[in-house]
């Protein structure tokens, strides 16, 4: 008997009346540990497993585990009778939600057979008729069970089928993880036909073509991978088409799809798309094609795998790019991400989609390597990479050699189109040997080495206490830079009703090694962090916005106005330039733990609330003494002072 198609990574719902034999089944089948069986989930909630009072629990059990499991990327399955639509459309909804193949085996056996199983057990006493009726239920809803979304549906009648049943495993289509490589992957083509001949010609591969076919080989043995977007808006789609099918059929290259591939795929099945965004030329060079040639086309597309999982799970590859947790899943979630990446719904001055930087926030082990959006020049961000440089637009077709994370370039021979929006980098680039930190390590138990205390073990249950601590008073978290609260404090006095007294202070302060403790009167300003830096360079090494950024201790803009925080930040950049510390430190950027005065929010807040209800008396002084500082900074010309002062006056009127 032909094995049945089982994909590796899946949630298989069993499907049968009471006395099918689906816990059967599922023990031949299928390991222990992948098996949740809603009788054993009973008995797990009620220590009875025919209590049908405590089905609810169970089930609830049940999903919280299969979600789990699948999250893991474990194969899963569902040992229950599952014969109603609305009881299947549970794991219909946790297999979406998780991005695996949803996959229905039916266990159909005459009523009488389950009957008398049942009445074989003594914890089966329910009758014929519960049997029955699921029978019935079952037969309603067999027919539809594609209908309701499951990918895969094997339907077992009678007793010898499900007997002599076999299944046989397949990974995924994108799990191609047992190819080590060496790769060379190129970005989007777009029809530069000579562009890409001259970058097979830098990599050094030997590309032959005897009229009818192409191959290439590579003296280091290498596999070319293309990331989509072939067609489109070049002078030579056709051509570069008929060189990538061939050296896939060869197995000398791998491609994934591009969305301009999805698009030219709708023309080639007699749909009318909008001949926008460069179609127009992919129709114009496959219609001079012979019909044949455009058949092999179509079905070329349309075999594409959305993505790649290559060496080891080391390298994904995907046309717009692929977040860690779709990575070697298969939905149709999974493949718009992989063809248009991730947009905000918003559209810019251009007419196009804003896209939202999924890159920015990406922490995955694996790098991801992909094109769509043209970008000047090819840049590492937190370990993925576009290559896609804008051939078509005048740019230059790129190539990354893995694994040695070679970047190969040759620029355009002309410009084929103008770019509707202006190629811009995706985000800052990032400073070499300074990842961001990854916080999934901060939830678990953390071994760090210090300089002074040696090795220090922080278990689970402290890392909150380290994620607040960094919350408040990390400046960036890409960097953690870190600044300590405003003052230490000491021990809690010893003295009746005291919390703190000079004389414990000082000697605590003696105790720990502080030789001299300046002492000042406490005023009324804010805590704010100042980050400086002496050059729009340094900026965007950093990351963070031109000129730098105030921030108040918990990391927030502590300036809504950022005209204001902008003249703030000249004048503290000036100060440094006249004190030449930026020379002394040999940096050119500087952190500052500060107080903003005279008045901050904070103290504005205060007198407001609690100081100027008082009386007539001290609301007039506190005018007036808002007036004087309006005068006396004008006296000044401070614009900044004038601004501040008039914030103050505008709080209090």
């Amino acid at each position: 008997m032909r094995p049945y198609e089982l994909p590796s990574l899946s949630l298989v719902v069993l499907v049968g009346v009471s006395g099918a034999g689906k816990s059967t089944f599922a023990a031949r089948h299928f390991k222990p540990t992948e098996v949740l069986s809603s009788d054993r989930f009973r008995g797990l909630v009620a220590d009875d497993e025919s209590d049908q009072a405590a089905s609810a629990d169970a089930f609830e059990a049940m999903r919280q585990l299969a979600a789990i499991r699948l999250r893991r990327g474990l194969l899963t399955v569902i040992d229950a009778t599952n014969v109603r639509s609305e009881d299947r459309k549970d794991w219909l909804n946790l297999a979406k939600a998780h991005d695996v193949l949803p996959v229905a085996v039916v266990l159909d056996v005459p009523v009488a057979l389950a009957v008398a199983r049942n009445a074989a057990r003594p914890d089966r006493d329910f009758g014929a008729g519960v049997v029955q009726r699921h029978h019935a239920a079952l037969k309603r809803g067999v027919r539809g069970l594609r209908d309701e979304g499951f990918r895969y549906v094997y339907t077992l009648g009678g007793v010898k089928r499900i007997d002599e049943a076999v299944f046989e495993r397949r990974r995924p289509w994108t799990d191609r993880s047992d190819q080590e490589g060496p790769f060379d992957i190129i970005g989007d083509v777009h029809g530069c036909g000579e562009e890409l001949r001259a970058l097979l010609d830098e990599l050094g591969w030997v590309v032959s073509f005897d009229g009818v076919r192409h191959s290439a080989r590579h003296p280091e043995g290498r596999t070319l991978v293309f990331l989509g977007d072939l067609v489109d808006r070049g002078p030579e789609v056709s051509e570069v088409l008929h060189l990538v099918m061939d050296l896939v059929a060869e197995g000398s290259a791998m491609c994934v799809p591009g969305n301009h591939e999805i698009k030219l795929l709708r023309w080639l099945r007699g749909k009318n798309p909008s001949p926008t965004h460069g179609l127009a030329a992919s129709i114009a060079s496959l219609s001079a094609r012979d019909e044949g040639f455009r058949d092999r086309v179509a079905s070329f597309i349309d075999g594409l795998v959305s993505h790649y999982v290559l060496d080891r799970g080391r390298l994904v590859v995907a046309h717009a790019g692929m977040t860690e947790a779709y990575a070697g899943r298969a939905s149709g979630r999974v493949r718009q991400f992989a063809l248009f990446g991730e947009t905000t719904g918003e559209i810019d001055e251009y007419g196009l989609p804003v896209r939202a930087d999924w890159a920015a926030s990406y922490r995955g082990r694996a790098a991801v390597v992909y094109g769509h959006t043209p970008t000047p020049t090819a840049e590492w961000v937190n370990g993925t990479l576009c290559v896609d440089t804008g051939c078509v637009f005048g740019g230059s077709l790129t190539a990354l050699r893995w694994p040695e994370r070679e970047i190969v370039s040759v620029p355009a021979a002309r410009v084929y189109v103008e770019p509707v929006r202006p190629l811009a980098p995706l985000s800052p680039p990032q400073q070499a040997g300074d990842p961001p930190p990854d916080v999934s390590e901060l939830i678990t138990r953390v071994r760090l080495e210090t300089r002074f205390a040696g090795a220090v073990a922080l278990e689970g249950p402290s890392m909150a206490t380290a994620i607040e601590v960094m919350s408040r008073f990390a400046a960036h978290p890409k960097h953690v830079l870190y600044l300590p609260p405003t003052m230490a404090p000491v021990e809690t006095s010893s003295r009746p009703g005291l919390l703190e007294h000079p004389d414990e202070a000082f000697a605590y302060y003696r105790k720990h090694g502080v030789p001299t403790v300046v002492c000042e009167e406490k005023h009324m300003g804010s805590r704010a962090v100042v980050w400086v830096t002496r050059s729009p360079e340094a900026s965007e090494r950093l990351g963070i916005p031109p000129g730098g950024v105030i921030l108040t201790r918990r990391g927030r803009r502590f300036f809504p106005n950022q005209a204001l925080e902008a003249q703030l930040l000249d004048r503290v950049r000036a100060g440094a330039d006249r004190a030449a510390t930026w020379d002394e430190l040999a940096t050119d950027w500087l952190l500052l733990d500060a107080e903003l005065m005279p008045w901050s929010v904070k103290a504005q807040d205060l007198l407001v609330a609690q100081y100027a209800p008082v009386g007539a008396a001290a609301t007039a002084r506190l005018g007036a003494a808002a007036a004087a500082m309006a005068r006396a900074a004008e006296r000044a010309s401070d614009p900044l002072a004038i601004e501040l002062a008039a914030s103050l006056s505008g709080r209090l009127s």
